[in-house]
């Protein structure tokens, strides 16, 4: 018989008025892996915090080991040999890579210079196990989300628990790091260990899951194993049965009403995809200029080298790559956050930046949606007056956002880290989609969402570019099943240089090559 590591039962858990769990109930087994799935919102999160420790439950009972137990600190969970990857990151900014892992193991400060040479080997060992490549003495606040993603990921790894819980840990990764992750959680279970994995791209639960949970509202609809589950059945437990969040889980990019862009049909591993050249629009004028562009990023090294890009209205630009080769300085640049050290950059007037992580970048939590929304109006005359923002005004196009874009919120004075991780995106969305009138950067911005809200999020990309009047859309994103099926011009970024991807490499090998710094795909 299966050894049961863990299991929830019951579990209610409130915040306020709202019920976030509502009965909720989950077995993780040794030696599986077991993905949690679910809409953003529907308490997986909350859930899998109750299990580290990091939250208590108002109701319902937990065993570790076959013993009922009180988890009421993450020291106690650890005890017991659990192990939580945040899906927000826990790291601290200013300190190094190493020194943050050596604080995931509570060195004492007496003891951490003697002990970090170990600590070195040790990372280094458990980076060519899994692949997860990062730089030791880097600091935090010098990596990319993806970066950050890998050292939260080795940080929980170096403690060597019993059973390992990730909460959404792919969203920030490329494909071979995903499947250098996956074959880590197979050879980790293999051991005896139990996994609980969060992820919302289907196919790469139907890879590596062994069981299947899913949350609904705050409660378990749905628990199996992965021999008598597809991917459309996943769906339809977690969402219904919307044709278009169907298709976009399964793999159908599902063209809105009116648009003239091709479905893509087949996205998923191995899958190609094309776009047909004669459903192709016809771009509109030029909105924006790169030439010779080159920027050194904060450690020193060269992040961009000479790139050279032209946007074009009714467009999507999409720009491929692995996270640190430049794409999150180009995207800054784009967007005029920050200034390159030589070469000439020509932005537009009306410029909206979906940056790639919603919760430090694109809001601040303890403003409510208007107080956000309000971050991109405060230069428009419509909502300024002589000496102060138009508040009424500000509030009742918060409003109209949170209507147009479904926001589940109570109003707009809700705060914006009450909300699901979905919510959060579209309330950025919304509000950036106010102010990009020539041109939106989208970078990463479907990274940790659902299959429901990654098909609203594409779907507003596709609505921007309907006409040639519609802005210029340069979409950066590790994702390439997305990159692929949006795009109606591709270039891949590797090592701070822009390559186009010709048609003939518009598939995941194609443009998987180009990535790694393959030139020879692109001839």
């Amino acid at each position: 018989m299966i050894a049961v590591r863990a299991r929830l039962d019951g579990v209610v858990r409130r915040f306020g008025s709202v019920e976030a769990l509502a009965g909720a109930s989950l077995e993780v087994r040794a030696g599986e892996v077991h993905a949690l799935l679910g809409e953003n919102g529907a308490g997986k999160s909350t859930l899998l915090s109750i299990l580290g420790g990091m939250l208590r439950p108002d109701a319902g009972t937990i065993e570790v080991g076959g013993r009922q137990v009180a988890l009421a600190s993450p020291r106690v969970a650890w005890a017991l040999g659990i192990g939580l990857v945040h899906q927000h990151f826990t790291l601290v900014p200013p300190l190094t890579v190493l020194e943050n892992l050596a604080l995931g193991r509570r060195l004492q400060p007496a003891r951490l210079g003697r002990t970090l040479t170990r600590l070195r080997a040790e990372a280094e060992r458990l980076v060519q196990r899994t692949g997860l490549d990062v730089r030791l003495d880097a600091r935090v606040e010098q990596l990319a989300v993806g970066e950050r993603q890998r050292v939260e990921i080795l940080k929980v790894l170096l403690r060597d628990p019993s059973v390992l819980v990730l909460d959404e840990p792919t969203a920030s990764l490329a494909p071979a790091e995903v499947a250098s992750l996956f074959e880590l959680l197979r050879g980790l279970a293999a051991e005896g260990r139990a996994i609980v994995l969060v992820a919302h791209k289907i196919d790469e639960v139907l890879a590596v899951a062994d069981r299947v949970t899913i949350l609904r509202a705050g409660r378990t609809t749905f628990s199996d194993v992965r021999s008598k589950v597809d991917a459309a059945s996943l769906v339809r437990a977690m969402v219904g049965e919307s044709v278009t969040d169907v298709a976009a889980a399964v793999g159908v990019v599902v063209v809105a009403s009116g648009s003239a862009r091709a479905a893509a049909v087949g996205v998923g591993v191995g899958a190609s995809v094309t776009v047909d050249d004669a459903a192709r629009r016809r771009p509109g004028g030029l909105v924006a200029t790169l030439a010779d562009v080159r920027m050194h990023a904060s450690v020193g090294r060269p992040a961009l080298e000479g790139v050279t890009l032209e946007v074009r209205r009714g467009e999507i630009v999409g720009i491929a790559g692995v996270q640190g080769n430049g794409q999150r300085e180009l995207a800054r640049v784009l967007s005029g956050r920050s200034l390159p050290d030589s070469g000439s950059v020509q932005l537009p007037a009306g410029v909206g930046f979906i940056p790639q992580d919603r919760t430090l970048e694109g809001l601040i939590g303890d403003f409510d949606l208007a107080e956000n929304v309000a971050l991109a109006l405060h230069a428009d005359p419509r909502f300024t007056g002589p000496a102060a923002l138009r508040w009424d005004a500000v509030r009742a196009e918060a409003e109209r956002v949170r209507t147009r874009f479904s926001i589940v919120a109570s109003g707009t004075k809700a705060p914006a880290y009450a909300l699901s991780g979905g919510n959060r995106q579209r309330l950025v969305i919304g509000r950036e989609l106010l102010v990009a009138s020539d041109l939106l950067v989208a970078e990463d911005p479907t990274r940790g969402l659902d299959v429901a809200a990654t098909a609203f999020v594409h779907d507003q990309l596709r609505r921007a570019t309907e006409t040639s009047e519609g802005p210029g859309v340069v979409l950066i994103s590790g994702d390439l099943d997305e990159v692929l099926a949006l795009s109606d011009r591709l270039l891949v970024v590797s090592r701070g240089r822009l390559t186009p991807v010709p048609e003939n490499a518009r598939t995941r090998e194609g443009v998987g090559a180009l990535m790694l710094g393959d030139s020879s795909a692109a001839a």
